[in-house]
Parts: C-alpha cells; sequence; structure tokens
C-alpha cells in the first residue's frame, strides 16, 4: 500500500513524497523531521490504529490529513469518525486487486492530496463540534411546506454533524447531497439519526418528504426532490458526473429550484470547487432564500465562494449561525405564504 501510494502521488510534478511510515511511532518522528504539507493515513495500522493517531495529530500537531479506507462497513465508520475529528478527506481502497484498484484511482488520490494541502485545519480542542443546545420548535414548522435543501463537499462530514443535531424534531424537511462514496452514505445517515432530534435517512426512490426528516443523497446516484400530487418525492437515479459529481449538488439544487421554489432555503457549505453554485443561483432566481458558509469556518471555501461569486448566494454566515437562520428564514416564509 505504501509503495503504491508513493508510486502514485510521485508520478505528480507538484507533489513530492517526503518519505512512508510502517507505524504511527516512526510517522510521529518522520512528521517532527521532515514537516510534510499533508499526510495520508491508514485506518489499520500496526502498534496504534490511525483513528488514535489521527486524535494525535490533530492536538498536538494539527495538520491536513486524507484517510485511506477500507469499503467495510466497519471501515466506513472509521472513516466517518475520522472526518469529524478532523480529516480532510478519504480514499476507499479497493478490496480486492490492491495494484489494480488503487491505480484506477489515481487521479482522485492526487487531487485530494492536493485539496488537502488549502484546507483550513483547525487543533482537536480547538474545532467548533457538536453546535451545542437544540433549538426550540415552533408551531411553524409542523405546518410548513418549506424544503431545506443543503449541499456539502470537502469538510462536509464535520459541518452537517453540526448544523442537522441543533435541530428541533418538527424541522421543515431536509434534503442533502454531500460529496461522499457509495459506501459510506447509510453508515452517514445512521451516524447522523443517533445525534439528531430529527430522523435522518439515506434517501430512497419515492420516499416521502417530511418535516422532521432528512434525506441524504446515496453515493454515486443523484437525488432529487419531485412532486407526487400535494407531496413531495425522493426521486434516486443516474450515475452521470455532474459538475464533476455523482451526486451532485447542482442537480438537486436545480430540481428543488423547479419543484418547490419560493418555498424552499438553500445551503452551500464548505467544499472543493463549483458543484452547487448554478443550482443555488437557479433557486434564488426562483424565490427561494439563499444561504452560504463563510470562509472563516469552512475548512475548504470552494463552493461557497463560487456561489457568492456568481451571484447565488444572499447571505454568507458562519457555520454555527446557519441552523437558527434557517428555521427563522422558514417561520417567516410561512407567515408570508397565502393558501387558496
Amino acid at each position: 500500500m505504501r509503495k503504491l501510494l508513493t508510486e502514485i502521488l510521485s508520478g505528480d510534478p507538484g507533489i513530492e513524497v517526503l518519505g512512508a511510515a510502517q507505524d504511527p511511532y516512526v510517522a510521529r518522528e518522520m512528521i517532527k523531521t521532515l514537516n510534510p504539507d499533508v499526510i495520508t493515513l491508514d485506518i489499520e495500522m500496526p502498534k496504534m490504529d490511525g483513528i488514535e493517531f489521527l486524535k494525535k495529530i490533530m492536538r498536538l500537531r494539527p495538520m491536513p490529513v486524507v484517510m485511506i479506507s477500507s469499503l467495510t462497513q466497519q471501515g466506513a465508520d472509521a472513516t466517518l469518525h475520522a472526518m469529524e475529528i478532523g480529516a480532510v478527506d478519504c480514499v476507499a481502497k479497493p478490496t480486492q486487486d490492491l495494484q489494480h484498484g488503487l491505480s484506477e484511482k489515481y487521479l482522485e488520490v492526487i487531487e485530494k492530496v492536493k485539496m488537502a494541502a488549502t484546507a483550513r485545519v483547525r487543533s482537536l480542542d480547538d474545532r467548533p463540534g457538536r453546535a451545542g443546545q437544540r433549538l426550540s420548535s415552533s408551531p411553524a414548522f409542523a405546518s410548513t411546506e418549506a424544503v431545506i435543501a443543503i449541499g456539502a463537499s470537502t469538510g462536509g462530514v464535520e459541518a452537517l454533524s453540526s448544523v442537522l443535531p441543533v435541530l428541533p424534531p418538527d424541522s421543515p424537511a431536509i434534503v442533502v447531497t454531500q460529496h461522499m462514496p457509495a459506501s459510506f452514505t447509510r453508515s452517514f445517515a445512521n451516524r447522523l439519526n443517533g445525534l439528531c432530534a430529527i430522523s435522518v435517512v439515506e434517501a430512497s426512490d419515492g420516499a416521502r418528504i417530511l418535516p422532521g426528516h432528512a434525506y441524504i443523497a446515496p453515493g454515486d446516484m443523484h437525488l432529487r426532490v419531485a412532486k407526487s400530487g400535494a407531496n413531495y418525492i425522493c426521486r434516486i437515479g443516474g450515475q452521470e458526473r455532474v459538475s464533476g459529481h455523482c451526486p451532485s449538488v447542482d442537480v438537486l439544487f436545480q430540481s428543488v429550484a423547479e419543484c418547490v421554489g419560493k418555498n424552499a432555503v438553500g445551503v452551500i457549505l464548505t467544499g472543493m470547487g463549483k458543484d452547487g453554485a448554478k443550482g443555488l443561483l437557479a433557486m434564488r432566481n426562483a424565490g427561494a432564500y439563499t444561504l452560504g458558509q463563510n470562509e472563516a469556518s469552512c475548512v475548504v471555501y470552494g463552493m461557497p465562494r463560487i456561489a457568492e461569486e456568481m451571484g447565488a448566494v444572499m447571505e454568507q454566515l458562519p457555520l454555527r449561525q446557519i441552523p437558527r437562520k434557517v428555521l427563522d428564514i422558514c417561520i417567516a416564509q410561512k407567515g408570508k405564504s397565502i393558501r387558496v
């Protein structure tokens, strides 16, 4: 594994591989001596597992870390934990034919290491962590037709783990696209569900979109919002890459613009690239209120920056202020709506 990663990364002229360590104790000394910009870290290592070593890194010498994880359920759970602790991103290693499988991922490995070098990392003791006290309910939430659409990429695991748990159990319905491998999204939804008063699930085709629920786009499949009679439902389908991604935030936001219009709230969170900017602009043009995470609270200020530059964002806020603002907007929308 170390040999393959070294070969892949060394093949890019913009990356210099300073060394490879067989266990965390060797890695610790190499970090002190070589001062790398980015570390790739396997979950499974001798003498100390990757999670424990990551905690030490993020407390003592915070730096960008890309996790290398297996596609197993255990590997997915551990990787999500690592990203909550502060790992910037992950690469899923194949379970069979390691050399061939990882070689096929060489562009992904290079892209994620380069992206990690630009990420804003914080000490584990200085991280925002969970967003704190749960917000109070409102009679307006239960009857609102609002749909909150959220898009995120790099840093989104931590961001969503701060935003969703503070929402009240009768929160307006939420749909989420987070760039993530297919084998991870169900585990991610389950982890969030254990933290939240709302019910969080991996979205399934035809599922009715209800208040008090959040629906996470499954990996490698697009999530769209559609209308069925008087109800909003999830539509799952299509594996083409849109704006470089599947699932794509643009695909979700565009469907919300077309289907929900002025009853929607759009939120674009931390992430590399431009996915979501065009869709968020479509939402704003359709009458939705649109928010972006501000630069200071982003791990990577990419997607919100592009959306801001395109005029898609009506207001930028620190991550901690976004849940309250979203709920306030939904209450205000409820007060303005006229039903005939």
